[in-house]
């Protein structure tokens, strides 16, 4: 089995939360990524959406687009207008030959609000779920139907965050997903129990970790998802507290194939975004190898 490491530029410069940036140029990120290890690399507010500007760039350094965030709105929104909003990066990421754009649902979402409190995140009801699924299903569909699939990615603070609410998510959806270790086991999931129970719609996957004494010490009526975030609640594999080989014997198990994302924001003045790079690749470089995958570039 075959399995390709990529990293996402939020070490380096963080969207959500700009004083968390390394003020570093595209290249000099991309060189760092490369020197670590990681052929791949998602993409952030500096990478151009041109290929014939980035990809010159990209090539200098060995490393291919991997994937790349897209903040949807169709839970509250018009599938038409999210699919003129969606266009010019699909158009991008054909041309870059990258595998999948990750779907993340920003609509209700309270992650990127530093005064929202994890509490208040958007909870739907069944009905609501089931509705939503349907939308994201034909928008998921309609995606892949002109040549660039989304995966849909759970995540704190959002409408989907919780196993139960992913378990009911993809029940009354058939949508990709993108599996995230970090997001689910800060939701309180059972990360093996999750990648045993939606294995076959699983095609895309981040390596985030968390430390768990920041994540069991939060107060979650009063603290925000960028609090969490500043304190320290996630990082690299091989600096945090979940079993990475653990999880990725899971999804060989399974026969996942494709693409091992490290998607690790924090403070790169505490948390050095090389060093972290480098940390990270080295621990999958071993659990790969435990779980029986052949990293390609």
């Amino acid at each position: 089995m075959k399995a390709r490491l990529g990293i996402a530029p939020i070490a380096w410069w963080n969207d959500d939360l700009a004083e968390l940036s390394d003020d570093v140029s595209l290249e000099e990120c991309l060189r760092q990524a490369s020197v670590a290890g990681f052929t791949g690399m998602e993409t952030g507010r500096r990478f151009p959406m041109d290929m014939a500007e980035l990809g010159p760039i990209l090539s200098k350094f060995g490393v291919s687009v991997c994937g790349g965030w897209f903040s949807g709105l169709l839970l509250d929104g018009d599938i038409e207008v999210e699919k003129d909003r969606i266009a010019q990066q699909m158009a991008f990421f054909k041309a870059a030959k990258a595998p999948c754009i990750v779907y993340g649902e920003t609509a209700r979402s309270v992650q990127g609000v530093k005064s929202a409190p994890l509490a208040t995140k958007p909870r739907l009801t069944e009905a609501e779920t089931a509705a939503y699924g349907r939308k994201i299903s034909d928008f998921a569909d309609w995606c892949a139907a002109n040549g660039m699939p989304i995966s849909y990615h759970h995540h704190m603070a959002a409408a989907i965050e919780t196993e139960a609410e992913l378990d009911l998510f993809m029940q009354h959806s058939t949508v990709p997903l993108l599996f995230d270790a970090g997001h689910m086991a800060f939701a309180g999931g059972d990360n093996l129990r999750v990648i045993d129970t939606h294995w076959k719609r699983i095609t895309h996957v981040h390596t985030k970790d968390i430390r768990r004494a920041v994540v069991d010490g939060l107060d979650r009526s009063r603290e925000s998802f960028l609090d969490a975030v500043v304190k320290g609640a996630f990082t690299v594999p091989g600096d945090g507290s979940l079993d990475f080989e653990a999880i990725v014997k899971a999804l060989a198990g399974k026969g996942y194939e494709g693409w091992f994302v490290v998607e690790a924001e924090q403070d790169p003045k505490v948390s050095p975004p090389l060093e972290m790079a480098i940390k990270g690749h080295k621990e999958l470089m071993r659990v790969m190898a435990a779980a029986g995958y052949e990293v390609v570039h």
